[in-house]
């Protein structure tokens, strides 16, 4: 039966089995073509963050886009005020529209002695366990991720010319740099955007054999403030008692965020927290969690956070406030025995869904100057914050995404929770007014951000064949009124 003749019986039938399998059979026919296209990709050093490798990002750009139109689709490489944005649509109209989205940038390599070998020449590395490992920078952040579903709309495209459903793509330059070009790019552009769903994958499995959906991310608003008193430095035996010392003063402030049993004492904190629909609940309280083995991969043996928590639950439902840095004084080699005259913290909040980042702001420094004492200054600089985002298990997308993974995986997918933050979820509630769908295929050893970064062949092969099917699966939900375009409402949102 041809694709055409099964819209011809209406989306609700969805897609025949037989042909599902024929075009798994090609995906698995052409990997080795699938591969040295990812090879490809992965030599271009696409470092977003260093704006000399600006020529080879508008490269990375450039050869997404070219891709995509070999295979049908109308792709077009939109300028920004950095770097590009790669915007693509298929020509097929039959039921809903997804969006998906990835980010062709990466992390510089650094340190280069830490490789064993050079981050942007690909290679392979056989395994112990039978598995074999793609071995570059980028390769699990994100090109080989995001390359899994291009692949997928390949196979579907080589074996019936068409998709079975309506796609778009979208992907960006600098997400490993904070987005900085996104917001304004969305003002122009975002009703080109407009869809049922946006899909993305850079997120991870449960178990290397255990597919996941992440539902809910938290969010992150980040401050740093600065206590001084005294209008110098002081030597500590003429003035020691009776000067104020801002490390003692930014100390006992650090101390009163945190209770004795972990947690957050800032007033109204938890105030406007969503509760959890109950279906998520129960499935993170059925997963393997092995707490005691978190903690102890990192030398550690208890948990530190609000003890009326599970750890799973402290990690990913739950806001936390933690230091991320402290300065002041003489830190050097030896003794110089002063008083500083400033002190200062970096302090960040992983909030959860309800909690505005700017309110959360306002009670902080609200907290921080009611307990300043006299003869003492503070001064706040606020780096942003976004959202936390957390996805309904009602919905009919989660549904189907969950049962093409059990066909591929040949067991249950699992819901989990991510404690740190992907803006981009945020931003296109906001301003686009999509759900999202984070599936992807990254193990946790997959060192991210570090040398010798991989991603493994299976994840790769066993991505590719689970988005074929997800996607003839997404052919069966109804399609919903594309959301109108909420253009610009707030500031922009950080990582």
């Amino acid at each position: 039966m041809s694709l055409e003749e099964k819209s011809d019986m209406g989306v609700s039938q969805g897609v025949p089995p037989q042909l599902v399998e024929e075009i798994l059979r090609h995906a698995d026919a052409n990997l080795s073509a699938s591969l040295d296209r990812f090879f490809q990709f992965l030599r271009i050093p696409s470092i977003s963050c260093d704006a000399l490798y600006a020529p080879q990002c508008r490269e990375a750009a450039s050869w997404i886009a070219d891709e995509l139109s070999g295979i049908g689709f109308e792709a077009s490489v939109k300028s920004t005020i950095g770097n590009p944005i790669v915007i693509a649509h298929s020509k097929d109209a039959n039921g809903p529209h997804v969006l998906f989205y990835g980010h062709y940038d990466v992390q510089p390599a650094e340190p280069l002695e830490a490789w064993n070998a050079d981050p942007f020449e690909p290679s392979l590395k056989e395994q112990p366990d039978g598995d074999t490992h793609i071995v570059a920078r980028g390769a699990s952040d994100d090109k080989g991720q995001l390359l899994t579903f291009i692949e997928a709309c390949r196979s579907w495209k080589a074996v019936t010319g068409h998709l079975p459903i309506k796609v778009s793509m979208f992907f960006e330059g600098e997400e490993e740099s904070g987005s900085p070009s996104m917001e304004a790019f969305l003002d122009e552009s975002g009703e080109e955007l407009t869809a049922d769903v946006m899909l993305l994958c850079d997120t991870y499995l449960w178990r290397d054999t255990v597919p996941a959906i992440t539902v809910m991310f938290r969010g992150i608003m980040e401050e740093e403030i600065e206590i001084s008193c005294a209008t110098r430095d002081l030597h500590s035996g003429a003035y020691g008692n009776a000067a104020r010392n801002p490390i003692q003063v930014l100390a006992d402030l650090i101390a009163s965020l945190r209770g004795a049993n972990g947690e957050v004492t800032i007033d109204g904190f938890y105030d406007d927290i969503e509760r959890i629909d109950d279906q998520i609940i129960a499935d993170l309280a059925n997963l393997d969690f092995d707490a005691d083995a978190f903690l102890s991969n990192v030398g550690l043996s208890r948990s530190a956070g609000d003890t009326a928590y599970s750890v799973i639950e402290q990690i990913w439902t739950r806001p936390s406030c933690e230091i991320n840095g402290i300065s002041g004084g003489y830190y050097g080699d030896g003794f110089k025995t002063i008083i500083p005259s400033t002190a200062l913290a970096k302090i960040s909040f992983r909030l959860v869904a309800g909690q505005d980042p700017e309110r959360i702001q306002s009670k902080f420094r609200d907290h921080i100057r009611a307990r300043t004492p006299a003869d003492c200054k503070v001064k706040f600089a606020g780096f942003g914050g976004s959202p936390a985002s957390l996805i309904s298990s009602r919905s009919e997308y989660l549904g189907c995404a969950r049962a093409a993974l059990k066909q591929e995986w040949d067991c249950e997918p699992v819901l989990i929770g991510s404690g740190g933050s992907i803006p981009i979820v945020s931003v296109v509630k906001r301003r686009l007014g999509l759900e999202s769908l984070p599936i992807g295929f990254a193990r946790s050893d997959n060192r991210h951000h570090s040398p010798n970064e991989k991603y493994d062949l299976s994840s790769f092969h066993k991505g590719i064949r689970s988005w074929i099917r997800i996607l003839a699966e997404l052919s069966r939900c109804t399609p919903v009124q594309p959301p109108s375009f909420a253009g610009d409402d707030s500031g922009a949102d950080q990582a």
